[in-house]
C-alpha cells in the first residue's frame, strides 16, 4: 500500500469511470428492468431479486434489507475493506494510476515512517512463521506447544503464527541483515535498548494482530506453560506506536468481519486462545479486547458489522469483572447486549475444544441472557442491605438510561420493574432525573463550545431570545424533518438562497442551504439528534465557499462510510409521507422549502417543551418559586410558539 494519500482529483477520475452495473455485476448476476437492473441482494439471504441498481444515478440499493449506496458503498460493504483499499479496487479495474497527494516535507516524512513500520512487521510476521516450520527449536518448542493446545495447522497459518528464538537478539540481528533499520524495529515494539538490540519476544509463541484491513500493527507474545510458573507478564503485547493502538484494535476482527456481518453477531472473548479455539470449534464471528476494557473506538469498529454482541467469558470472578466492563458504552453505542458465563470453569478455549459449533451455538442460544438479567442476578438479587440494594438496582436503571432507542428503553424498564416488584413509575422517575442531568451536563458544555460554531453574520430572524432546548428522545415526525433538512443539505447545500446579506463591516455576503441552515438553528444552540446529520452540516458549511463544492457527489463519495451511505441513499429515496405527517412542497423554491422545514423543526421542539414545563409544573408541587419559574417559561415559550406556527401560516397541514 502507498504512503501516500489519494488526492481529490485522482478520486474524481475514478468516480468518473466507474460504472456501478459493472462493479456489482461481478459478485451478483444482474438482469435488465427497464431503465434499472436487478438481481439477488448478497447482503441477505435474498429468495426473489430485490436488489436494485440506477446506471443513470450510480447507485445501487436493496428494497428488502435496505443495504446500497455507491460502488465504493457496495464494495467496502461485500468486500468488507476501508475506503481507500475500495478507490484502489476500482482504480485497478479502470487502469487508473493512483496519483499523490502532494504532501509537506513533514507529512512525507509521517507516512514514509508508518509504511516502513508496516514493512517491518509484514517481515517480522514471515520471519516468526519461518521460525515455527523451520528453525529445530521452533517445531520442538513451538509447534509442539500449539499442538499441545489441539491447535491444528490450518489454524495456525490462518491466525499467522510463530515463535521467536529464545535468543535475545535474534530477531534483531535478522531485520538488520536483512536491512531493515534498527529506528523501525524500536518504533514498531519489536525489539527494545540502544546500540545492542534485545528481542522484545525472546522465547515466545507469537501471535500477529492483524488491523481491520488485514495490515500487521503488532504482536502478542506468549510465555510457554513451563516457563508461566511465578511469572507474573505471561504475556508481552506490543507498546503503542503510531500505527497501533490498544483501544482501537480487535484481535482477531480482520479473519472474523465476514462471518460477523454474515451472521449479523458478534461474540466477545478475552484472549487469543479463545478465538483461535472458537474458530477451530467453527465458530468464526470472534474477537478479543485482549482483557483491555472495551473503548469506543473499538464498539464503533464492530458497528460497521452488526449491532449484536455476546459476551463469552468464564464463570469466576475475573470473567464476571470483564463481562460488566464496558457494559454502558456498549449500550450508549447502540449495541445489543448478551451474557454468557461459562460453566464448571470453562472458558471459550476449553469450552470449545469439548464441543462442536452446533452445540456451542445451540449452549449460547439456550443459556445468553440480556443484560438486565444478567447484571440484576449479579448485583441485586440476594442483597438484603436496603443501601445497597438501591445502589445496585440505580446503577441498572443508570444503564438502561444510556440506551438512545426509547421503546427498548422502556421495554427494560418494564422487564425490570416485574423482576423486582417495584412500580415502573419509580424507575421512570428515577431514570428521567439521569436523562435530564445528563442533558444538563451536555448543554453546559455545547455552552462553553457554541461561540466556535455560530456563523458571523445571516438574516434576521424573529424568532424571540429563549433558548431552544432539544430532548433526548425524538419522535417520527421529527426525525421526518430533520431528515428533510439534512436531505437538502446533501442534495442542494452549496446553492445561494439569500444574497447581498449586509454585514456588521458594511459589506455584504450570500448565504447558502447549509450555512442558512447551520446560522438559524445556531441561535439558539439547536443541533440535529444524530450526530451524522451534524458532521454533514458542518461540512457543507465549512466547503460552502469553495467554488467547485457540489454537495451531493461530496458526501456520496465520502470517506465516511456512515455519510456516504447516508447519501447515497437519500440520492435514492424519494419523499415518502408518514401517516400522521404531511408536508406540501412549495412551488416557490428551494428557499422557502428550506425556511419552512427549519420553522417546522423549532415548532416540534418548542411544542415538547410546553409538555414537559406542564410536567414540571405538576412535580413542582408546592414549591411556589419554581412554580413562578416554571409559568413564566411557559408564557414566553407559547409565544414564541404562537409567532411560530403564525409564520408557517397554513404551509404546513399536520
Amino acid at each position: 500500500m502507498s504512503a501516500v494519500m489519494i488526492d481529490r482529483a485522482t478520486i474524481d477520475k475514478i468516480m468518473d469511470a466507474t460504472n456501478i452495473v459493472d462493479v456489482v455485476g461481478e459478485f451478483v448476476t444482474l438482469r435488465k428492468s427497464g431503465v434499472n437492473y436487478k438481481g439477488l441482494c448478497p447482503f441477505h439471504d435474498d429468495k426473489t431479486p430485490s436488489f436494485m441498481v440506477s446506471p443513470s444515478k450510480q447507485i445501487c440499493k436493496c428494497f428488502a434489507c435496505g443495504e446500497g449506496g455507491t460502488a465504493v458503498n457496495f464494495l467496502m460493504k461485500h468486500e468488507q475493506i476501508t475506503y481507500p483499499e475500495a478507490l484502489r479496487w476500482l482504480a485497478r479495474k479502470y487502469n487508473i494510476e493512483v496519483e499523490e497527494k502532494e504532501l509537506t516535507e513533514e507529512e512525507k516524512k509521517e507516512q514514509s515512517d508508518r509504511e516502513s513500520m508496516f514493512i517491518v512487521n509484514e517481515w517480522a510476521m514471515k520471519y516468526f512463521q519461518d521460525v515455527l516450520r523451520n528453525d529445530p527449536d521452533g517445531i520442538a518448542i513451538g509447534k509442539q506447544y500449539f499442538r499441545s493446545r489441539g491447535i491444528r495447522d490450518d489454524i495456525i497459518e490462518k491466525f499467522n503464527l510463530g515463535y521467536a528464538l529464545q535468543k535475545r537478539d535474534a530477531l534483531a540481528q535478522a531485520a538488520q541483515k536483512a536491512g531493515y533499520q534498527a529506528e523501525f524495529l524500536v518504533k514498531t515494539g519489536l525489539c527494545y535498548g540502544e546500540g545492542d538490540l534485545r528481542d522484545r519476544y525472546a522465547g515466545r509463541v507469537i501471535f500477529p494482530w492483524l488491523n481491520v484491513s488485514g495490515r500487521v500493527v503488532a504482536f502478542g507474545g506468549r510465555l510457554l506453560d513451563a516457563r508461566t510458573k511465578g511469572v507474573q507478564q505471561k504475556y508481552v503485547n506490543s507498546p503503542d506506536s503510531e500505527i497501533y493502538h490498544k483501544e482501537r484494535e480487535l484481535y482477531g476482527l480482520f479473519q472474523a468481519k465476514k462471518a460477523i456481518a454474515k451472521e449479523d453477531r458478534v461474540y466477545m472473548v478475552e484472549g487469543y486462545t479463545d478465538v483461535i479455539a472458537m474458530h477451530q470449534c467453527g465458530l468464526e464471528n470472534v474477537v478479543a479486547n485482549s482483557g483491555t476494557a472495551l473503548s469506543n473506538h473499538q464498539i464503533r469498529l464492530l458497528r460497521r458489522f452488526t449491532q449484536n454482541i455476546t459476551l463469552l467469558y468464564d464463570g469466576d470472578e475475573a470473567g464476571i469483572h470483564a463481562a460488566m466492563r464496558g457494559t454502558d458504552m456498549l449500550l450508549a453505542e447502540g449495541m445489543n447486549i448478551k451474557v454468557l458465563l461459562l460453566p464448571d470453569g470453562d472458558d471459550p478455549d476449553s469450552f470449545s475444544r469439548k464441543h462442536t459449533a452446533t452445540e456451542f451455538k445451540d449452549y449460547i442460544e439456550k443459556n445468553a441472557t440480556d443484560f438486565i438479567t444478567f447484571k440484576t442476578r449479579l448485583t441485586v438479587e440476594n442483597v438484603k442491605d436496603p443501601v445497597k440494594r438501591s445502589e445496585a438496582i440505580g446503577g441498572i436503571v443508570k444503564s438502561i438510561s444510556v440506551i438512545p432507542d426509547q421503546i427498548l428503553r422502556s421495554t427494560y424498564l418494564s422487564e425490570l420493574s416485574q423482576r423486582l416488584g417495584i412500580k415502573e413509575q419509580t424507575l421512570l422517575n428515577s431514570m428521567n432525573g439521569m436523562i435530564r442531568k445528563d442533558i444538563e451536563d451536555k448543554e453546559k458544555e455545547r455552552e462553553r463550545n457554541q461561540g466556535d460554531r455560530s456563523l458571523d453574520e445571516g438574516p434576521s430572524s424573529d424568532h424571540g431570545s429563549a433558548p431552544l432546548i432539544g430532548l433526548h428522545t425524538v419522535d417520527e415526525q421529527t426525525q421526518e424533518v430533520e431528515r428533510l433538512l439534512i436531505r437538502s443539505v446533501i442534495r442542494d447545500g452549496e446553492k445561494v438562497i439569500y444574497e447581498n446579506i449586509e454585514t456588521e463591516d458594511g459589506g455584504t455576503t450570500n448565504l447558502t442551504v447549509a450555512q442558512y441552515i447551520a446560522y438559524d438553528l445556531g441561535q439558539d444552540g439547536l443541533t440535529f439528534h444524530d450526530d451524522c446529520y451534524n458532521k454533514i452540516l458542518q461540512e457543507a458549511v465549512v466547503h460552502s465557499g469553495e467554488p467547485d463544492f457540489k454537495a451531493e457527489p461530496y458526501f456520496m463519495h465520502h470517506p465516511d462510510i456512515e455519510i456516504s451511505s447516508l447519501a447515497a441513499k437519500l440520492a435514492i429515496d424519494r419523499h415518502q409521507l408518514g401517516k400522521s405527517f404531511q408536508l406540501k412542497e412549495r412551488e416557490d423554491g428551494l428557499r422557502q422549502n428550506v425556511l419552512h422545514l427549519v420553522l417546522d423543526l423549532r415548532l416540534d421542539i418548542i411544542e415538547k417543551r410546553l409538555k414537559e414545563i406542564q410536567t414540571q409544573l405538576k412535580q413542582a408541587g408546592s414549591d411556589m418559586d419554581r412554580v413562578r419559574q416554571l409559568l413564566e417559561e411557559y408564557k414566553d415559550t407559547q409565544q414564541l410558539r404562537d409567532a411560530l406556527a403564525k409564520q408557517l401560516g397554513n404551509d404546513l397541514v399536520r
